[in-house]
């Protein structure tokens, strides 16, 4: 095993996650206290995960507003991957930092080259849709880690073949001058260890100071970089206990256990309250318990509980019978807390166990009628704009191989045409006005990103976005417009493939095939505000007035598949050579998660998994300052038959003692809000109430007309004098129509 890396300084631990604002003032307090010895320019504030850095820069600049002793208003803030590609760049200004899409098109080259058998598993495997994904983040875990094949003892054939096609792939990279997003940091240490060139001389002359934040996550390499970074500077780390979700994932054992064997002096730190009372919010305890397993005092006597009984931790349930209705009611109270408080959206967040699940939601909810303010990079696949510029390039390459092929689909399909070309030349017919194959002909040139980029003027492509977009479809549209034209400029300069139509079509295809949703960095404060949705893991440094926990139900926290989809739970159990916590002995187990009592553990590796499942949910929920919502959902189970399989720990709160949840109406009766909820109701009420009154004549039942005949009355007078738009009166008159069962108009 490696020898751990040796670091002089300190390291402050938090006792358990607080809230997210109290977090940022402690770290402001620290930051304060380094700038007021060394001065606050030569002091380096490294934070491990490069989410939430924005919330971290605002409490660091606030630290200091107000002075007039030269204080920055931008304090040197920096992701430690940020960093460390900044100190290859000062090593070696020409490397080129290979992007997600070229990544995808030399790993693909590498393994369709490759000399080795492939397992008859993976090939099996292939044929699933996440094979690729899930390759992908093993090569990208492994990479991180620096696991090589030569360094492993008898992996298993998988394991082997992928590190194999890994070093491949890494050699090639180095033949050809570029450094992938991954190798960043194991890079940087090697040239900060060697001190190559001068360059940790140069990177660490401007400054005197380096505060590491969230140090409860670095990872072996993180320490080594951190180590060598620091050598001759004054170290302050700040860590939390109970809060290592990443670093769990690859190496056990608690926050105190690794500070200590890397040389730090631990000592506590309390946080820098900042919440309205002493206790924090109503939440906080459920919080703590989530992540730490203590309960409120008093809690453990049923007959005794706290303050004579009352619960001292509250929070807020939403159950609902479908994910659909879900959202849906979450857009609902989102609506009633910013009627009743007057909060912006952009004090509200959303969080999705997985970040796959961003954009449907994010969909749902504008559909509901509340703004969203998640700006991501969405599949290429479902990205019209992504969609048009693959039509066009399939085109071009038919116009390559038969110049005249195009002009006689102009009258309509040709038997002879290939059927993808009829679906290339049908989306450009229907998104672009006034298309002809004649205006293919006249954008294209020599250069393929040229011709693109000629294609995008003459038919107004940004232009039609943005009329008939949302800003937020827009702008990620526009984001998918720069990554095809990126792939464009790679074809153009690598001799991967063919600087053509051809060679252009193969690499985008491959892209859009293997692109995953929201791989790329989510922007979760633009400038327009709106309800953040996210992973849970992206609120970990966050700080919103309510936060909505998504899917709470057993498959998802702590779910059934730990780890990855590639390999079954029983072969991971037996992969040390994996790049994750695969086997975890008891004494570790109980060691990285303090409420797991070693001598009850049943199986460590679902254990321990499953608690990292948990940490993630307190995480997420403690980024509430004064409400937090923990949402589920009925899951089918066969047949007809549904089960409400709420989360393990979601009935673990409900049966603690001093915890409580308080159910929201999510039914239809609750009190309407919002824009989109009151149409619908509208809407809803010619035939709801015409429906009453045939129910009650049927059933021999007395029918109060006159309520009826009044609420018709009140709609009318609105139809008639009220400031609405025409399509919704026109909607209205029509839904009595459908009441009173005549036919539709044709007009």
């Amino acid at each position: 095993m490696a020898t751990p890396p040796i670091l002089d300084g300190t390291c402050k631990l938090l006792p358990a996650p607080a809230p997210g604002s109290d977090v940022f003032a402690t770290v402001a307090a620290e930051y304060a206290a380094l700038a007021a010895e060394h001065g606050p320019r030569n002091v380096l504030v490294l934070k491990r995960q490069p989410a939430g850095l924005e919330s971290v820069a605002e409490a660091l600049a606030d630290a200091g507003r107000g002075r007039n002793d030269g204080w920055p208003c931008s304090p040197r803030l920096e992701s430690l991957p940020e960093h460390a590609s900044k100190t290859i760049e000062e090593y070696d200004p020409t490397l080129d930092r290979l992007e997600y899409e070229e990544r995808i098109e030399l790993i693909s080259l590498v393994i369709d080259g490759a000399s080795r058998s492939v397992p008859d598993y993976l090939e099996r495997a292939a044929d699933h849709e996440s094979f690729a994904r899930d390759v992908g983040q093993l090569l990208l875990a492994a990479t991180r880690q620096r696991l090589d094949l030569d360094d492993l003892e008898s992996p298993h054939d998988c394991l082997a073949f992928l590190y194999a096609m890994n070093d491949r792939f890494h050699a090639e990279l180095d033949d050809r001058g570029y450094v992938e997003r991954a190798d960043v940091i194991p890079r940087a240490v090697d040239l900060l260890e060697a001190d190559a060139d001068g360059v940790r001389s140069r990177v660490t002359a401007s400054f005197d100071a380096v505060l590491a934040v969230e140090f409860e996550e670095y990872r072996r390499l993180d320490r080594r970089y951190l180590a060598a970074l620091s050598d001759d500077a004054d170290l302050v780390c700040i860590g939390e206990r109970h809060a290592s979700v990443e670093r769990t994932r690859v190496e056990p054992g608690c926050i105190e256990d690794v500070a200590r064997d890397a040389g730090l002096d631990i000592e506590p730190l309390e946080p820098v309250s900042t919440g309205e009372t002493a206790d924090g919010p109503p939440h906080h305890p459920v919080t703590r318990f989530l992540a730490t397993g203590d309960r409120p005092e008093g809690g453990n006597d049923t007959d005794a509980g706290p303050a004579a009984g009352r619960p001292v931790g509250r929070a807020r349930r939403i159950r609902t019978e479908t994910a659909r209705e879900q959202v849906r009611a979450v857009a609902t109270e989102i609506q009633s807390l910013s009627d009743r408080h007057g909060w912006s959206y952009d004090e509200f967040a959303v969080a999705v166990p997985r970040i796959e699940r961003v954009p449907e939601t994010r969909r749902r909810l504008r559909d509901a009628g509340v703004p969203t303010a998640t700006i991501g990079t969405p599949s290429l696949a479902e990205d019209p704009a992504v969609n048009e510029l693959y039509a066009v390039v399939t085109c071009q390459c038919e116009r390559d191989g038969d110049s005249d092929a195009l002009e006689r689909l102009d009258g309509g399909p040709s038997p002879a045409s290939s059927e993808p070309l009829e679906v290339s030349l049908n989306r450009l017919r229907a998104r672009v006005p006034e298309f002809s194959t004649g205006l293919l002909a006249e954008t294209d040139g020599a250069s393929v990103r040229r011709s693109l980029e000629r294609w995008i003027s003459r038919t107004d492509l940004k232009g039609r976005i943005a009329r008939e977009e949302a800003w937020i479809d827009a702008r990620e549209q526009y984001e998918g417009i720069r990554r095809v034209l990126e792939i464009a400029r790679f074809v153009e300069e690598t001799d991967l493939v063919g600087p053509d139509w051809q060679g252009l079509r193969r690499m985008l295809r491959r892209t859009i095939r293997y692109d995953a949703p929201y791989v790329h960095a989510v922007e979760t404060r633009p400038p327009v505000g709106g309800v953040t949705v996210c992973a849970v893991d992206d609120l970990k440094y966050d700080s919103r007035q309510a936060v909505f926990l998504l899917d709470l139900i057993d498959e998802t926290y702590p779910g059934e598949q730990f780890l990855t989809q590639l390999f079954p739970s029983a072969w991971l159990r037996t992969m040390p050579a994996y790049p994750a916590v695969t086997d975890p002995s008891l004494a570790e187990t109980a060691a990285t998660f303090e409420p797991v009592d070693a001598t009850a553990v049943g199986d460590p590796f679902e254990t321990y998994h499953a608690q990292r499942s948990r940490r993630r949910l307190a995480l997420g929920a403690r980024a509430a300052e004064r409400a937090l919502y923990l949402c589920s959902y009925e899951r089918g189970a066969g047949g007809l038959q549904r089960t409400h399989d709420e989360s393990r720990y979601l009935k673990l709160l409900e049966s603690t003692p001093g915890l409580a949840l308080a159910n929201i109406d999510a039914a239809a009766g609750a009190a309407i809000h919002g824009e989109t909820n009151a149409v619908e109701a509208l809407l809803d009420q010619p035939r709801g109430e015409l429906e009453r009154v045939l129910r009650e004549a049927s059933t021999g039942g007395e029918a109060d007309l006159g309520a009826t005949e009044s609420l018709f009355e009140e709609i009318a007078v609105v139809l008639e004098e009220g400031d609405i738009d025409d399509e919704l009166a026109e909607a209205v008159r029509s839904q009595f129509e459908f009441a009173a069962g005549e036919v539709v108009r044709d007009d």
